[in-house]
């Protein structure tokens, strides 16, 4: 009888999406327009992406893609004052269910 048997060495292992989020300002008006670039890879491939800029979201459905890269423009609405900080999230699912978040903030310049 013969047994066969499998790798036992290292291999990469699931994971969740890598995010990153690149803004051009980090200091915005209120109102004003959070813009910027997003990229988002995982070799098990992508399912959703989504980011959420206050109270404006965008969403992406990139099925089977293994990277993702685009620029964004999304609102800040009026009534936040000057110091206040805006909320910036990215979050992603890749196709094996894994979940990535990243969260960041612009901060309210003078208001005018």
């Amino acid at each position: 009888m013969v047994w066969g048997s499998g790798c036992l060495s290292e291999r990469p292992r699931p994971g969740p999406p890598a995010l990153q989020i690149e803004l051009d300002r980090t200091a915005v008006h209120s109102p004003d327009t959070v813009t910027g670039h997003i990229q988002v890879s995982d070799p098990d491939g992508l399912d959703s992406i989504w980011l959420t800029v206050d109270a404006s979201q965008a969403a992406a459905d990139v099925f089977l893609e293994t990277s993702y890269g685009a620029s964004f423009g999304l609102a800040v609405r009026s009534g936040f004052g000057a110091g206040q900080k805006v909320p910036v999230r990215l979050e992603a699912r890749d196709l094996l269910g894994f979940r990535s978040t990243l969260d960041t903030s612009v901060v309210i310049t003078d208001v005018p």
